[in-house]
């Protein structure tokens, strides 16, 4: 257990940077798993179908690591969010989300040798600003909501709209540090152990 490595299948640069400063070091390999052929379903069950595709299908790549799955959407009124697919869309959907709230919804799937796979959801709720149509159209043309679920970032230059968020901060970033936490200890590791390697 005390060499064993921990793997990180996504390509989220968020997500990375998150595990780095909580001192672990994840070795990167994003999953090809096909999102797409996942039918639409209550968020917090979606994003756990998500994750737990993209970890099985790089675990067995490294049989003896700790691989960690997430994906993450936003959910406004019941209606499902993830990364917007042009411009357009990005600057109608803020138009919809200012002066509100939604629903971000992050998926989680752990996977260590010979232990079941354990699988969670977590939701932070976001209270959005009133923003103007300038100020949409200035925040879409930097370009960092075209790579964020829900067309947002919080640890960027989304962090002037986000007025509120109740919950876990770490989750609407992209990875809930604290379920990752609680994750790990259930399969018998600390994420103490990680540091420094």
């Amino acid at each position: 257990m005390a060499d064993i490595q921990f793997v990180l299948a996504s390509a989220s640069v968020a997500r990375r940077k998150l595990l780095v400063d909580a001192g672990i070091q994840p070795f990167v390999c994003p999953s090809a798993f096909d999102e797409d052929a996942v039918p639409l379903r209550e968020a917090s069950e979606l994003v756990k179908i998500l994750a737990q595709g993209k970890a099985e299908m790089v675990a067995p790549q490294f049989p003896s690591s700790l691989v960690l799955g997430c994906d993450s959407v936003l959910s406004i009124n019941g209606t499902i969010y993830g990364k917007p697919e042009s411009e357009e869309e990005a600057i109608a959907r803020w138009k919809d989300m200012r002066g509100g709230s939604g629903e971000l919804h992050t998926g989680y799937a752990l996977i260590a040798p010979g232990k079941p796979t354990l699988v969670r959801s977590k939701m932070t709720r976001v209270f959005f600003a009133n923003l103007s149509d300038e100020e949409i159209a200035a925040y879409i043309a930097t370009g960092e909501p075209m790579q964020c679920a829900g067309a947002f970032a919080t640890d960027g230059k989304g962090s002037l709209f986000v007025e509120k968020i109740e919950g876990c901060h770490t989750n609407v970033v992209g990875l809930s540090l604290p379920t990752l936490r609680q994750m790990m200890a259930e399969l018998g590791y600390r994420a103490i152990d990680f540091w420094g390697r």
